[in-house]
């Protein structure tokens, strides 16, 4: 009589070991994976992590060239990770999915670029040193979001804390490379100038450190006085009569099965 075969385990309570071991993995292929979201700031905070920002992870966010995507899909394949298929199918140029079989927890993957609420060129990034990205494409990539919450506020609030805010270093926030980014899109400065203010809302209510209101200044102030492009003028002037943002596509796991 053959013996049941033993269950996987979820991924929900190890998705900061395995994130870094993916990261780890894929590197001994020769492949470029590099870490985004929570995880991503948790690793690359490393030590500097602020124990009061901790919280718990749904998933990991991760960005690959776009020559490397089938081999990712396969590494996390054999790492027991289910491919959405279909959203895969419709999706896989530009973003990937990956579901956890005995849990909840996902793997998001973007393709050569982060497409969310705001196009962001992270893809440039992926030859910096380092298991994760930068800590300003971190940044950019949670201040992106229009509907920001609890969490992204903490995670933002962590990379605030954890890192010294100065141009020309990448371990550094560099906020003049978000203003130059800014500074030709009035749409991602909008929701960036938005959650800058939500942030300082959060600091008067004692979620953070009142302190962080210095680096959260020094953002604003490199985007007010940037440079903006023609183009970046004639939009403002439509403002939010016009919606400024896409919203991101989610994927409800009982359709995906079928």
């Amino acid at each position: 009589m053959s013996a049941t075969p033993t269950p996987p385990e979820p991924f929900g309570d190890r998705l900061l070991e395995e994130g870094r071991g993916l990261v780890e993995q894929a590197a001994e292929r020769g492949l470029t994976v590099r870490l985004m979201g929570g995880i991503g700031i948790r690793t690359v905070l490393g030590d500097r992590f602020p124990e009061r920002f901790a919280r718990a992870y749904g998933d990991i966010d991760i960005i690959v060239g776009r020559r490397d995507a089938r081999a990712v899909e396969e590494l996390l394949a054999g790492r027991g990770w289910d491919p959405a298929t279909a959203f895969n199918a419709l999706n896989g140029s530009r973003r990937l999915l990956f579901h956890d079989p005995a849990g909840s927890a996902q793997v998001d993957v973007f393709v050569d670029a982060f497409e969310m609420c705001h196009a962001l060129p992270l893809g440039e990034s992926l030859q910096r040193p380092g298991p994760a990205l930068p800590a300003t494409d971190l940044l950019m990539s949670k201040l992106q979001i229009v509907a920001l919450n609890a969490k992204d506020r903490s995670d933002l609030y962590a990379l605030l804390e954890g890192c010294d805010v100065r141009d020309g270093d990448h371990r550094s926030i560099e906020p003049d490379r978000v203003a130059a980014l800014t500074g030709r899109d009035w749409g991602l400065h909008h929701t960036f100038e938005l959650n800058l203010g939500r942030l300082r809302e959060g600091l008067a209510c004692a979620e953070a450190p009142a302190a962080l209101g210095t680096p959260v200044d020094a953002i604003a102030q490199a985007m007010e006085r940037a440079p903006k492009t023609r183009a970046w003028k004639l939009r403002a002037r439509i403002g939010e009569r016009k919606r400024w943002y896409e919203d991101p596509e989610e994927v409800d796991r009982t359709t995906e099965a079928g």
